[in-house]
């Protein structure tokens, strides 16, 4: 009996410590010193959310960059639903996928290269990945390009702007977040339109 009272107290310190005090702190400073990515990394034009920087938004209309495929269940982009196909890279309905997006992809881009990018064909393991390579951008400017009567030139110079590299750099690969680069490319053509 008398080794219960010390196991019971030393319970119920270590389950506030673990499950009330340290939860608490950490969100605190979480939301202090990360507030921008506590909140879900929301993206504001004009006093309104058009996106989080985190999740990735399906853009089908010719004068947008679109993003990597998604293979969430239900809808693309299904923050509720997250994963991928979970297909190998040997199986071939995997290959008839990637082989109908290259096509579908081709046919949208006539005057883009013929090899296109393996990110704009292949979905993520999430299925919510925002962002693309640079690579994949520069591969699309001439279809935005004509869409949005720019040059392609001033079209990747756009991307450029919008392209991201982690610090330091050997963490990962230069990317440039879709949502972030149409919403450059939105205020860049009200821009335009404004001075004519």
């Amino acid at each position: 009996m008398s080794q219960i009272r010390p196991a019971i107290v030393i319970f119920l310190v270590l389950a506030l410590v673990t499950g009330v005090f340290y939860p608490l702190l950490t969100t605190t400073l979480g939301e202090w010193w990360f507030a921008r990515q506590a909140n879900g990394s929301l993206i504001e034009v004009n006093g309104e959310v058009k996106g989080s920087a985190l999740i990735g938004q399906q853009f089908t209309q010719p004068g947008y960059f679109h993003g990597r495929p998604s293979e969430t269940a239900g809808t693309p982009y299904n923050a509720e639903s997250s994963g991928g196909s979970n297909l190998s890279t040997g199986n071939p309905v995997l290959l008839q996928r990637v082989a109908q997006r290259a096509e579908a992809l081709r046919a949208e881009n006539p005057e883009a290269s013929r090899t296109v990018p393996v990110d704009l064909v292949t979905a993520s393991a999430s299925g919510l990945d925002p962002d693309i390579s640079p690579q994949a951008a520069y591969w699309q400017a001439p279809r935005v390009a004509n869409e949005r009567a720019m040059s392609v030139p001033e079209v990747n110079e756009l991307i450029s702007e919008n392209i991201t590299t982690p610090v330091p750099a050997f963490t990962g690969e230069p990317v440039v977040n879709v949502l972030e680069l149409n919403l450059a490319l939105d205020a860049h053509t009200a821009a335009r339109a404004r001075l004519n």
